[in-house]
């Protein structure tokens, strides 16, 4: 069907080149990073590069880190909050699944899906490469990036090459390959046909 999501143009003009990382060189906040292998570090971001960040963890020589490492970040004044809300999926966990260095491997998720469900405040169950499970909505996205509003309202954003599987509160999937042949956005109330 012939058509297109009212707003979905202008809201990618505004936001599709906005990045977390540019935000947190500018914040005073120090920030948590969860990044593969396991390793969770707090520390101040200097600079958000290309393809890495500057990053200053607590007590440490500044250091750079590749950005396909880093799963998700969050304020440190909301952590404990935060790692309370985790979930495991432990099968995905055991696959030990590396990040995904090269765009065609990555599990994506059309802009087209996103842009609704963020409008809609839909419940959403992201699942991440070593089996993090974050429960949310969605309150911003970019090209490499979605913020989620987890419970309590607190702001986690998640890395979109660091994503495993997206589902809504039905066990619907919203990954790319998934909605190409099903275009859940075309039932959208914010779709308008042609």
């Amino acid at each position: 069907m012939a058509g297109y999501l009212k707003g979905l143009e202008e809201y990618l003009a505004a936001n599709y080149g906005k990045s977390a990382f540019d935000d947190a060189v500018v914040s005073p906040d120090v920030w948590t990073l969860h990044e593969h292998g396991g390793l969770m570090e707090e520390g101040v971001i200097d600079e958000n590069l290309r393809f890495d960040i500057r990053f200053s963890p607590k007590g440490m020589p500044q250091r750079v880190i590749p950005k396909v490492t880093i799963k998700f970040l969050y304020p440190s004044s909301v952590s404990q909050s935060v790692k309370g809300l985790i979930k495991i999926d432990d099968k995905i966990r055991a696959m030990e699944i590396a990040p995904m260095i090269s765009p065609a491997g990555r599990y994506h998720i059309k802009n087209k899906t996103l842009y609704p469900a963020m409008e809609g405040r839909t419940v959403l169950f992201f699942t991440l490469l070593e089996g993090e499970i974050l429960k949310g909505i969605i309150t911003d996205f970019s090209r490499y990036e979605i913020t989620l509003s987890v419970k309590g309202g607190i702001p986690v954003t998640i890395l979109r090459h660091a994503v495993y599987d997206l589902r809504d509160k039905k066990g619907r999937c919203l990954l790319k390959a998934f909605q190409n042949i099903h275009k859940d956005w075309e039932k959208s109330s914010y779709f308008v046909s042609a």
